[in-house]
């Protein structure tokens, strides 16, 4: 196993940014689930707020790479995750945009399975970027990225099931189009979470 401590020093700055950008996510989920719970109220602000941290993250990580010769990643590699790991935030900020035009719309709507598969699945995006800074485990990157992508799956057969009863005829036509659309970009951020396991696990087999 290859250590990046070991070849590069233990102040290497991009794994630093990587994962503060993971946390980043796991936050914006941890005020989504939240909401989708019904356990606590955010402000739109509070996401947006973490949003723009999570794009000067982003943007440092990018000004980095311009005035550093040697890193400890292939520098295409660290744009795509730095890339897949902002989408999450940005993501979950359209969703929560929409949800809350439309409260009184989904007031019935049960978003808490969906709330279980993102916190799991953001938990695990955070450990694989921890991973990758400790060093090229593949296995347990692979473990994590198995079971991101399970999720993934299993959040599809729930908006095909959601969907289904949905389409059965007995909701307001406006209900339909409005909660399909919410079903549609949370679907999209379980599959933000799925390109990071995708990256993260293409990254590792390159550098184990």
């Amino acid at each position: 196993m290859i250590s990046i401590q070991r070849l590069f020093g233990k102040e290497d700055r991009f794994f630093e940014l990587l994962l503060a950008s993971a946390n980043e996510a796991h936050e914006s989920i941890d005020f989504l689930t939240d909401i989708l719970r019904r356990e606590k109220e955010h402000s739109l602000n509070e996401f947006a707020a973490v949003r723009k941290k999570d794009k000067q993250i982003t943007r440092e990580i990018s000004e980095l790479l311009v005035k550093t010769f040697v890193t400890a990643l292939e520098r295409e590699d660290i744009e795509a995750l730095s890339s897949a790991l902002y989408k999450i935030p940005k993501t979950v900020e359209k969703f929560v945009e929409r949800y809350m035009i439309s409260t009184d719309r989904v007031a019935s709507t049960d978003f808490t399975k969906h709330a279980a598969m993102l916190d799991e699945a953001t938990v695990h995006v955070v450990d694989l970027i921890k991973t990758l800074k400790k060093g090229m485990d593949i296995v347990r990157v692979k473990e994590l990225n198995d079971r991101i992508q399970q999720i993934e799956g299993d959040a599809d057969k729930l908006m095909l099931d959601c969907l289904k009863d949905l389409y059965s005829g007995k909701y307001d036509p406006l209900d339909v189009h409005i909660i399909s659309k919410l079903y549609d970009l949370l679907e999209k951020v379980v599959d933000r979470c799925r390109d990071v396991g995708n990256v993260a696990t293409q990254i590792a087999y390159k550098n184990s």
